[in-house]
Formats: structure tokens, sequence, C-alpha cells
């Protein structure tokens, strides 16, 4: 099984960077591909966390593969662990509301199933986070915890606003902790 993450940015931002960061630790540099990384610099960066592929996921004809779509109509289920061997992902800044991208970007572009982890917008560590749960683990949808929204504290009075989905393990959201001193620094807000 691999879990393939397509970048579909114009660039590879560091809050990209570390999501992806995230994400190896997550399911496990060997389990993991990078694909659509257009720049030498961008795949030397990747390298350290899974495989690297130049061209796009749509360029490399896999068979058995599904794309999780948060439009698509059926949910993923642990018994698709069976039909799937690639499981697509789209790494999209997500937008509020959502554009529906990776329908656009991947669901159109692909002869491949889809399935959903819900309705609602995950950031795409978490995605892969519930994913895993799911297709490694046994879980049903149903058996996850989730807090929608965050907000992040910055400094005296002032805090980000993340719109977004959030698993809770041991109640706590699955934030990463480098993104988190990432956006508490982040300058420009």
């Amino acid at each position: 099984m691999l879990y393939i993450l397509e970048h579909l940015e114009p660039r590879l931002y560091k809050w990209c960077y570390l999501e992806y960061q995230h994400i190896s630790q997550i399911v496990g540099k060997n389990k993991l591909m990078f694909t659509n990384i257009k720049t030498e610099s961008q795949r030397k960066k990747l390298l350290p966390f899974g495989k690297v592929e130049k061209r796009s996921v749509t360029e490399l004809n896999l068979q058995r593969a599904c794309i999780l779509d948060p439009f698509a109509q059926e949910t993923l289920k642990p018994e698709d662990k069976l039909l799937f061997d690639y499981f697509i992902f789209g790494g999209i800044l997500g937008d509020y509301p959502m554009k529906a991208r990776t329908k656009v970007e991947l669901s159109n572009k692909l002869q491949a199933a889809t399935r959903n982890i819900g309705k609602e917008q995950f950031p795409t560590d978490n995605a892969f986070y519930v994913v895993k749960q799911i297709i490694e683990n046994n879980k049903q949808l149903s058996d996850l915890k989730f807090k929608d929204e965050l907000e992040l504290p910055i400094k005296e009075g002032e805090s980000v606003h993340l719109p977004f989905r959030y698993v809770l393990i041991k109640g706590k959201p699955l934030v990463y902790p480098k993104l988190m001193h990432y956006l508490k620094t982040k300058k420009g807000f």
C-alpha cells in the first residue's frame, strides 16, 4: 500500500513542507510518495520524507487507486484496503469555504475510485491520519473524534483562526508542534 500526496500548490511553502514532514511521521517514509514535485530543489527537500516523483499522479497510470475527495459520494471504510493499493491525496492549501479543488485537479482527471472521510475539510496531515486509522487500524470513521475549527493563540490579544476539522487524540487536536510554532512566529498575519 502506498499513500500518494499530489502537490498542487505553485511552490513548496514552509507550511506545506512542515505538513509533509508530519505526514511522513504519520504513515512512514516507506509508504509515502510525493508527486508533481517540479523542481530539483523541492525534490531534494522532500526526499528524506518519502519517495519523490516529478510527474503528476495523473501521468502514472496507477491501477487500484482511490482518491480522497470530500465531494465523493462514498465514505472510506476498512474493507476498502482490499480494493485499493494507492490512496491519493491533494496537497492543497484549503480555501474556506471549499472550492472542490481535489475534484477539479484529481477526481475529474484520473480514472480512479473516490472516497470521502466526511464532508468537512481537513488539514492534509489530519486527512492522512484518518485514512491510516481506517485502512491500517480497521477503524470506522464514526470511531474517531473530531473538533471543527481551532483558534490558535499567537500572543496577547492575537490568534489565528483555522476553519478546518481536526482529529482528536486523547482529547487534543492533532496539530504538528513545528507547524504550530511556525504559525505563532510567522510574520504578516
